[in-house]
């Protein structure tokens, strides 16, 4: 039987999500011969070129790395082959060319943070927290030609309790992530793994997709009930983090302002969708159509994220105010 230490892996990753996994398999002493990630990127008001947080790990792990431009691209091509990896590791990275994802003779697999075939896409903790799930997970499975559908190797459910926000989720996924990865390496080593088409897996309700967020996405709609509004902010909080504009009255720009944590008042009332209401020092609740959303988190543009009754300290909002 193959040692670890003897399987050549070729990783590929950039996000924090994917360092702790490229974490487990370099102190469990696996064998990996080089990381890819993304190009670096200028951040921040100083375009300062940022490296991602993979490249971080494997710039300080001494790991060979290369971050191409373009997957197809003969010369990373060239490079990657030469690597000879047995199995490649795919962890928030980019879709894959066939010509890189067949190269290794164990193929390669991908970890994704959904119990797929549910939440296929490139934002599945967000979709599952937005859409009021009680339940999510990670999932490895093999690449094949159209994006999160290959054979799922093994899966791990993990509770979403209504409290949780995107964060909370996005943290025990990756930890648990780190270890379902080494454990299908295992798998994959001892030749245990019997991987199960998706489409042969049984699937409770419709099949959600988990497609890009964009600003819109996370825009609030003050018209619908407040179970939907509560999970919209914690399914976004704190990244990218879901938005409303605060429309003043006698001001004529409205302020874009950021909704980090709320909690759901269900009374019956009068007000229109968007109004506030406040004794504009400690609370501000905002009026939908079975409610109110209590606004517990904020940030107005330019400055930090405060408490509701930090912020009304420093700042005027009155019952003439309203969300849009």
């Amino acid at each position: 039987m193959m040692e670890k230490k003897d399987l050549r892996i070729v990783y590929m990753g950039t996000p924090e999500f994917a360092v702790e996994t490229l974490r487990c398999l370099v102190e469990g002493g696996y064998n990996v011969v080089g990381v890819i990630t993304m190009p670096d990127k200028p951040a921040g008001r100083g375009h300062k070129i940022q490296f991602s947080p993979v490249k971080q790990y494997a710039l300080e792990h001494n790991l060979p790395l290369l971050q191409p431009e373009k997957l197809k691209d003969e010369g990373f091509v060239d490079a990657l082959r030469a690597w000879q990896a047995d199995l490649q590791i795919v962890v928030a990275f980019r879709m894959l060319p066939e010509v890189v994802w067949n190269m290794p003779r164990y193929g390669t697999f991908n970890l994704h943070a959904s119990l797929l075939p549910q939440y296929r896409g490139a934002a599945p903790i967000n979709w599952a927290v937005m859409n009021g799930d009680t339940e999510t997970g990670i999932t490895t499975f093999f690449l094949k030609h159209e994006i999160d559908t290959g054979e799922v190797i093994q899966q791990v459910k993990v509770p979403i309790a209504d409290t949780d926000d995107v964060g909370i989720i996005h943290d025990k996924l990756m930890m648990l992530g780190g270890k379902l990865v080494t454990e299908t390496v295992d798998a994959i080593i001892n030749g245990t793994v019997k991987s199960i088409p998706q489409e042969e897996m049984a699937v409770v309700g419709e099949l959600r997709s988990a497609p890009k967020i964009f600003k819109d996405t996370c825009r609030i709609n003050w018209n619908l009930p407040a179970k939907r509004i509560y999970d919209h902010v914690r399914g976004l909080s704190p990244y990218p983090a879901a938005w409303t504009e605060l429309h003043q009255p006698g001001v004529n720009e409205p302020l874009a302002v950021k909704v980090f944590q709320t909690e759901k008042i269900m009374k019956s009332h009068n007000f229109e969708p968007g109004s506030i209401v406040t004794d504009s020092k400690t609370y501000l609740h905002v009026a939908v159509t079975d409610g109110f959303i209590d606004i517990k988190s904020l940030q107005l543009p330019g400055k930090k994220r405060l408490q509701t009754d930090e912020l009304l300290r420093g700042f005027k909002i009155t019952n003439d105010c309203c969300f849009k």
